[in-house]
């Protein structure tokens, strides 16, 4: 049975993480009131007229309604485990599952008021921080669950030991950056740094407050960049190198879009490899 909840978690994760995505495409596409100031209905109506706008903002809607019944589907199993094992913590999945479902209420309240404010940057970035978060605890509720078979993701530890202070120190820093991405997009900055890895051939910009904003995104990005691997060189583990590779990777995305003038394709691949640098961040730490 604790199998069938582990697959279950990995499932509502992986929707998670695809929800991620598309709540991405709708803030490049401007696709944010395709349903206009109306929720949970779409312009008015269960189904709306689908121009292009409108199937994407319904779309990302269609798609949090697939999370929401399979994270709430994660909690009922998990407490129905739980009353079946007789309240044995050893043969029951943990408090994750419920710590999902709360997320889960956060977040839909969260995306009811962007919507009903008309986006205002503060609520899309704590919209995004709490989705990763919901991700983050779907994927303990799928690694940590008694007597499921782990998935072997060979990912770095600490020599001799669990990733402890050093793991937790990179989750973190991979957090701000994330908040710090969202922040540059949402307040329109990400445009305000010009060529690469400098902001506009400069060490310190001296521009406006946009430029502060976007250059500290780049700096969180390039201090997790020398910071994994320092961690893959300390531990030695070929799996430290695939999260240096993913972090890689990223740069170069961020690179080519600043190059390329923010075309929409690489935004939206710079936001699914952000995501997959999390996801390989959290399994890191476990």
């Amino acid at each position: 049975m604790t199998r069938r909840f582990t697959r279950l978690a990995w499932t509502a994760a992986t929707f998670t993480y695809l929800l991620i995505i598309l709540g991405a495409i709708v803030r490049i596409t401007g696709s944010g009131l395709g349903c206009g100031e109306h929720w949970p209905l779409c312009n008015g109506k269960l189904l709306p007229p689908l121009d292009l706008p409108t199937m994407i903002e319904y779309g990302h809607r269609l798609a949090a309604a697939a999370v929401t019944v399979l994270v709430t589907a994660l909690a009922v199993y998990a407490w129905w485990l739980r009353r079946e094992t007789g309240n044995e913590k050893r043969e029951t999945p943990g408090v994750a599952a419920y710590m999902a479902l709360t997320l889960l209420v956060l977040q839909v309240g969260l995306g009811a008021v962007t919507v009903k404010l008309s986006l205002p940057p503060w609520t899309v970035i704590v919209h995004l921080g709490t989705a990763m978060l919901l991700l983050a605890t779907l994927i303990v509720a799928a690694k940590l669950t008694p007597g499921a078979s782990p998935v072997n993701t060979e990912l770095p530890i600490t020599p001799g030991s669990r990733p402890g202070l050093v793991g937790i120190v990179a989750l973190v820093l991979g957090f701000v950056t994330v908040l710090f991405g969202a922040l540059t997009a949402n307040l329109g900055a990400a445009s305000a740094c010009l060529g690469f890895p400098l902001c506009n051939g400069q060490v310190v910009p001296a521009g406006s407050y946009l430029q502060h904003i976007h250059w500290t995104h780049r700096l969180l990005a390039y201090t997790l960049f020398a910071y994994v691997v320092w961690w893959a060189v300390r531990s030695r583990r070929r799996g430290a190198w695939y999260l240096v590779a993913l972090v890689t990777l990223q740069v170069a995305v961020a690179a080519a879009m600043v190059l390329f003038a923010l075309p929409q394709p690489l935004q939206a691949a710079h936001v699914a490899v952000g995501a997959a640098v999390w996801t390989g961040l959290v399994l890191a730490v476990l």
